[in-house]
C-alpha cells in the first residue's frame, strides 16, 4: 500500500505540472549563471589591460648564453614534450611531462619582436626595479627601458635621476602641442577644406547649368582666395607646432644594451608602474579607460581608443529608432485598427513573423542594391551632378546604414505594437466613438497613449538586435577607421553620407584582421564589454520610458 500510495503521490505530482516549473526555473538559473559568467570573463580580461602592470626584468638562458629580458607578464601555460620540442627550445628537461612557460610583452616593436614565450625553467633571476619606464607611443606601441638622459635640440638637459622630472614636464607640453595640433588640423583647416570642395561644386554645377557667369565664376574665386589666404596662415601656424613638438628627445636604454633616442613628439604617456602604489595605479587606471573611451585607434586599431565606434554605434541606432518607429506602428495600427481581416491580412502576418527570421546578411544584400545602388544612385544623379563621377548618397553611408537595420528590426515593432494593440479594451474605443471622437482621434488620443508600453517593448528588442549587428554593416556604411566623424561643426551639421565605425565591426576587425594578434587581443575584450555596456545603456533608458509610460496609463487600463 505504501509504494502505491508513493507512486500515486508521484503521479499526482507529475500532473500538476509543478516538474515544469521547477525545469524552466532551473533552465532560467543556469543561463543566468551562463550569461553572468561570460560577461565576468570579458570584463575582466578587457577592463585588466588598463591597469599598470609590473615590469620584470629577468635573466633568461638562451643556447646556452644568459640574455636579460624585460617585459611584462601577460599569460602563462604548460605544453607538453613534443610541442616543447617542436617550437625550438631544444632538448626536454627530465622528469618533468609539462613544461610550464610564460607569454611576455617585451614592447619595442621598432627594435624586435614585441612578444615572446619563455620557458620557466630557464629564467634564473627576476626583479622589478623601480626605474624601470613605459612609454605609450603614437606609433609602434609600447617602450619598455630604463631613462638615460633628455636632450633639446639635441643638446643635453639633464641625466640620471634629474632626467625623469625633465622628461615629465617636457611631455605635458608635447601634449599640449599635439592637442593644439589635433584641433587645428581637424577645426579651422578641416572647415576650410570643407568650404573650398563646396565651392568647387558650385563652379561645377554652375558649368552644368550653363550659368557660369563671369560674375558668378568672379564671386566664387573672390571666395576662394580669401579662404586659400586664411588656410595658408594656419599652414605656415602648423608648421610651426610641428617643429616645436620636435623639439625634445629622451635617451633609453633597452634590455639587450642598446642606448637609442626617440623623439618626444611620439610619446603619448610615460610612467614607472614598479614605483607606483595602488592608489597611484587605481588613478592611471581610471585615467587609461578615460583615454580608451574618449581617443581614436591607431595602430591598425590595435591601440588608442574607440570614440568614433561608440559615437557611430550610439548615432546609427538612434537614426534606426527613428526610423522603425514609426513606420512599425503605423503598418500595426493598419493591420489591427484600418484592415479588414481575412485571408490576405493572416498572410501578411506570416510573411511579418518570417521576416523576423531572415538571416541579417540578408538584409545587407538588399540594402547595398536598392538603398545604395538604386535610390542612392538616382539621388546623386539627380541632385547631386556635380559630384559626379564621386558619389555622395550611391554609397555606403550612415543613412543607408540605418535604414537597413530598420527594415531588419521593423517586424519585431510590428508584432509587439499589433500585440499592444490588441490588449485594449473595446469599450475604450466604443466609449471615445460614442462621445463623438473620430476614429483618427480614437486611435491618436486613445488607443496609441495606451499601446506605448507596447511599443516601447518593440523598440527595445530593435535596439538589442540592431546595436550588435555587424554583417549588414559591412556592406551598407561601416569601415575599418573613419577619418571624419558623422556630426560635425560644417553644415549640414549631421552628414548622412558618410561611413562610421561600429563597435561590433571594430571588434571583427580587431580580433581577426589585426597584423598583432597578442597586442589585439585585450582590446578584442574591452570593446566587447563596451558594446555590451552601451546595449545595456541604451535598453535601461526606452525601459524606463516604457515603465513611466504603463505607470502613467495602468488606471486606464483598470
Amino acid at each position: 500500500m505504501n509504494n502505491k500510495s508513493a507512486v500515486n503521490n508521484v503521479k499526482e505530482w507529475w500532473r500538476s505540472g509543478e516538474p515544469w516549473i521547477w525545469l524552466n526555473a532551473g533552465a532560467v538559473s543556469i543561463s543566468m549563471l551562463v550569461v553572468f559568467g561570460l560577461l565576468t570573463l570579458i570584463a575582466v580580461r578587457g577592463l585588466g589591460h588598463f591597469w599598470a602592470s609590473d615590469i620584470v626584468e629577468m635573466r633568461y638562458l638562451t643556447n646556452g648564453q644568459q640574455e636579460k629580458v624585460i617585459g611584462e607578464l601577460v599569460e602563462s601555460e604548460s605544453i607538453g614534450v613534443e610541442r616543447f620540442v617542436e617550437s625550438g627550445y631544444g632538448e626536454a628537461p627530465e622528469g618533468l611531462t609539462a613544461i610550464p612557460r610564460w607569454l611576455v610583452k617585451t614592447g619595442n616593436r621598432d627594435l624586435y619582436a614585441d612578444f615572446r614565450w619563455l620557458t620557466e625553467h630557464n629564467i634564473s633571476q627576476q626583479s622589478t626595479p623601480d626605474d624601470l619606464i613605459v612609454l605609450e607611443r603614437v606609433e609602434w606601441g609600447d617602450f619598455y627601458g630604463y631613462l638615460k638622459q633628455v636632450n633639446e635640440k639635441g643638446t643635453l638637459v639633464a641625466e640620471g635621476e634629474a632626467a625623469w622630472a625633465e622628461l615629465e614636464k617636457r611631455l605635458a607640453r608635447v601634449t599640449e602641442l599635439r592637442a593644439e595640433i589635433v584641433s587645428l588640423e581637424r577645426g579651422a583647416i578641416g572647415a576650410i577644406n570643407y568650404q573650398l570642395e563646396d565651392l568647387r561644386l558650385d563652379r561645377k554645377k554652375l558649368e552644368l547649368s550653363n550659368t557660369a557667369t563671369e560674375k558668378n565664376i568672379s564671386r566664387i574665386a573672390a571666395k576662394e582666395k580669401a579662404l586659400d589666404a586664411e588656410y595658408q596662415t594656419l599652414r605656415v601656424k602648423l608648421a610651426e607646432l610641428h617643429t616645436a613638438i620636435e623639439r625634445d628627445s629622451a635617451h633609453f636604454e633597452v634590455m639587450d644594451g642598446r642606448v637609442v633616442e626617440l623623439s618626444m613628439a611620439n610619446f603619448v604617456s610615460v610612467l614607472k608602474p614598479n614605483a607606483m602604489n595602488v592608489f597611484e595605479k587605481i588613478i592611471h587606471y581610471v585615467h587609461s579607460f578615460i583615454n580608451f573611451l574618449r581617443d581614436d585607434p591607431r595602430e591598425a586599431n590595435t591601440e588608442g581608443g574607440v570614440f568614433p565606434a561608440i559615437f557611430g554605434t550610439v548615432m546609427m541606432v538612434l537614426l534606426m529608432s527613428v526610423l522603425v518607429t514609426p513606420l512599425g506602428v503605423i503598418a500595426a495600427l493598419y493591420l489591427r485598427e484600418y484592415a479588414k481581416q481575412g485571408p490576405v491580412i493572416r498572410l501578411i502576418r506570416i510573411a511579418v513573423n518570417n521576416l523576423a527570421g531572415v538571416p541579417s546578411i540578408v538584409y545587407g544584400v538588399f540594402g547595398l542594391g536598392f538603398f545604395v545602388y538604386f535610390l542612392g544612385g538616382n539621388i546623386d544623379r539627380l541632385f547631386f551632378p556635380e559630384a559626379l563621377p564621386a558619389a555622395t548618397f550611391g554609397t555606403p553611408g550612415l543613412m543607408w546604414a540605418s535604414l537597413t537595420l530598420a527594415l531588419l528590426t521593423l517586424p519585431v515593432v510590428i508584432v509587439s505594437t499589433e500585440e499592444g494593440l490588441a490588449r485594449i479594451p473595446s469599450s475604450l474605443r466604443e466609449g471615445s466613438l460614442a462621445l463623438g471622437a473620430t476614429k483618427f482621434e480614437t486611435i491618436w488620443k486613445v488607443i496609441l497613449p495606451m499601446s506605448s508600453p507596447a511599443i516601447m517593448t518593440g523598440l527595445i528588442l530593435a535596439v538589442a538586435r540592431a546595436a550588435g549587428e555587424v554583417a549588414p554593416l559591412m556592406l551598407v556604411g561601416v569601415v575599418k577607421l573613419a577619418p571624419e566623424l558623422p556630426l560635425d561643426g560644417n553644415l549640414p551639421f549631421l552628414h548622412l553620407d558618410r561611413k562610421f565605425m561600429h563597435l561590433g565591426f571594430h571588434i571583427y576587425d580587431v580580433g581577426f584582421q589585426s597584423p598583432n594578434v597578442e597586442a589585439a587581443r585585450p582590446l578584442v575584450y574591452a570593446t566587447a564589454f563596451l558594446l555590451v555596456l552601451v546595449i545595456v545603456l541604451l535598453n535601461l533608458s526606452a525601459i524606463m520610458l516604457r515603465n513611466h509610460l504603463r505607470e502613467k496609463y495602468k488606471a486606464l487600463e483598470n
